[in-house]
């Protein structure tokens, strides 16, 4: 049976604490479940945050590598996909997950949750100022929530499941 598969996305070198702090208890959240956390699978950021939460819960990463080798991956991916892609990985990222998770925004996060959105992925929302919460809610037409804690976002994930 193949496993659950959930992207957790958002801000690399200009992820603000709070985003890491979230990012961090979210992967072990997920992970505590049984659920595999994808991440962009660098060594910064949200990406980062949100594998060493999923190892910290015996869980297992996917990091999905915008460069042709693994230069820059984080220490807390367990399988890495190599793509070369650069930023076109955003399309993979989306694509592996069953639901994304946006923690923060940054430009490679609005292409994460616009490709999500376009896709017919579910969304859900964490960290992010309202305005940015008014844009994706006018373009969505598919499921989309906002968390405002950990708890939250799994039990919204949890619905989206069954």
């Amino acid at each position: 049976m193949a496993r659950t598969v959930i992207g957790v996305m958002g801000p690399g070198d200009a992820a603000t604490p709070a985003q890491l702090e979230t990012a961090y208890a979210l992967g072990y959240a997920l992970a505590s479940i049984g659920w595999v956390v994808l991440t962009g699978g660098r060594q910064v950021g949200v990406m980062d945050a949100a594998c060493r939460g999923a190892q910290a819960a015996g869980g297992l990463t996917l990091g999905i590598l915008p460069a042709a080798d693994r230069a820059g991956m984080s220490a807390a991916v367990d399988i890495a996909i190599v793509t070369g892609l650069g930023d076109a990985r955003n399309a993979v990222n989306v694509l592996s997950s069953q639901v994304v998770v946006a923690c923060g925004l940054g430009p490679g996060t609005a292409a994460e949750i616009a490709l999500a959105l376009k896709a017919q992925r579910p969304v859900i929302l964490m960290e992010m100022i309202p305005s940015a919460i008014a844009l994706w809610q006018s373009l969505a037409t598919g499921p989309l929530a906002m968390a405002d804690t950990v708890e939250a976002a799994v039990a919204q994930i949890q619905q989206w499941l069954l």
